[in-house]
């Protein structure tokens, strides 16, 4: 089959934290607070700080970043490296417990975006900086033990050198997928993401979080509130309104979105 012939969206490459779910303010920060308070450490991050982290991606990235701006005297501790390891690893474990007690849901539109994409033969994948035990968690709690299986691709944590903004994981997963970029469409919540996909030469809908709404989002295809339900229309924010015909996203309007592209 030639090029000209493949369907003009072959796969939806999605982030997670504040793109699949809400995880990073009342998920992620209170669960590195109480690893801090576990390792005695009088360290807290809140809102407002956290928000500054976040323009570090990765967890392990983000806690070394804190120790040399605010926390230098922790530089000199023996195996910094792997106390941050475990330090990360601690907070993993209070965040698996956040999502086990069901109190990070996802947002509005993506798990009726998934159905829809597996039921017209659209590969659905991930590419995120966090760790594959989050993100399979999060699935597992969310969409049910199955939904791990649903994933043509899952990109996480450490698999690639370079984390966001980055390219590497957009490259990973699509190189494990066996597509180009423009048969793709990426789903990202940050200015991070954003450059990462766009790297990648993905097209990119961006759904602001609560973190991310006043970040740069220059070169997205759609930038909006999130993917929206029929009862619950998004706002759109900044691109082409009328791929959504007054809706909200679903598979059909991905498609007649990159089928524009195609044609501009």
């Amino acid at each position: 089959m030639s090029q000209n012939k493949i369907a003009p969206l072959s796969a939806v490459l999605f982030d997670v934290d504040g793109t699949l779910a809400d995880t990073e303010r009342d998920g992620h920060r209170p669960a590195f607070n109480a690893a801090f308070q576990e390792f005695g450490l009088n360290w807290y991050w809140d809102v407002e700080l956290y928000g500054k982290l976040l323009q570090i991606t990765g967890g392990k990235e983000r806690i070394r970043f804190y120790i040399e701006k605010y926390a230098p005297e922790a530089l000199n501790r023996e195996n910094l490296s792997d106390w941050i390891a475990e330090l990360h690893k601690t907070k993993t474990r209070y965040f698996l417990d956040l999502l086990e007690k069901g109190n990070i849901p996802l947002r509005p539109g993506i798990a009726r975006l998934i159905n829809e994409l597996r039921q017209q033969g659209i590969k659905i994948a991930i590419a995120t900086t966090t760790t594959l035990e989050n993100v399979t968690s999060l699935l597992k709690f969310t969409l049910g033990e199955e939904s791990i299986n649903w994933f043509d691709v899952i990109g996480a944590g450490d698999i690639v050198p370079q984390k966001k903004p980055a390219p590497d994981i957009y490259h990973w997963v699509l190189e494990q997928l066996a597509l180009q970029p423009q048969y793709c469409i990426a789903i990202e919540d940050s200015e991070n993401g954003l450059k990462s996909s766009l790297s990648a030469g993905l097209k990119t809908i961006i759904t602001v979080s609560e973190y991310t709404h006043s970040q740069n989002f220059h070169g997205a295809a759609l930038v909006l509130t999130d993917l929206g339900e029929p009862d619950n229309l998004p706002t759109i924010l900044s691109g082409d309104a009328t791929i959504l015909n007054n809706k909200w996203i679903d598979a059909n309007n991905l498609v007649t979105l990159m089928e524009k592209a195609r044609n501009s």
